[in-house]
């Protein structure tokens, strides 16, 4: 299963190993889900591992991003797509975008400004915008 998964979501499998991404962190590792990641997404990742918040030394953010960047499939930043809805915060459009490009199953956010889309998109059939908690893992 190919899938994209938002920033958020990426920084509780790797800096906050929550306990409700365990699933979907052992999906990713045993190969039976692959993410989809774009150059924006995989930038603004690295940009907010660096968030003073977060208390990571540069060797805790090294790892972090090296675990993502090691199991993704690397595609091209899509350009938007006009079928899909606008999502209100800019920053989040692109894996949208990404989604609808690469082909994925699932957009894996936590995010209320995604979740929000999730029946409009729902209803072009192409991928589902679901929380980490929606999925049945392979």
């Amino acid at each position: 299963m190919r899938l994209v998964i938002d920033t958020n979501v990426v920084l509780d499998l790797v800096v906050f190993l929550d306990t409700g991404t365990a699933a979907l962190r052992d999906a990713i590792e045993t190969g039976r889900v692959i993410p989809l990641a774009c150059p924006q997404g995989l930038a603004e990742l690295r940009r907010v591992l660096a968030y003073p918040a977060f208390k990571l030394d540069t060797q805790d953010r090294e790892a972090a991003f090296a675990w993502y960047e090691s199991r993704i499939e690397l595609a091209e930043s899509p350009p938007a797509h006009p079928y899909l809805p606008r999502c209100r915060d800019a920053d989040d459009q692109k894996f949208l975008d990404l989604a609808w490009a690469a082909g994925a199953a699932h957009l894996v956010t936590k995010d209320k400004a995604l979740l929000v889309l999730a029946r409009r998109v729902a209803k072009l059939g192409r991928f589902q915008v679901t929380s980490p908690s929606e999925i049945d893992w392979p």
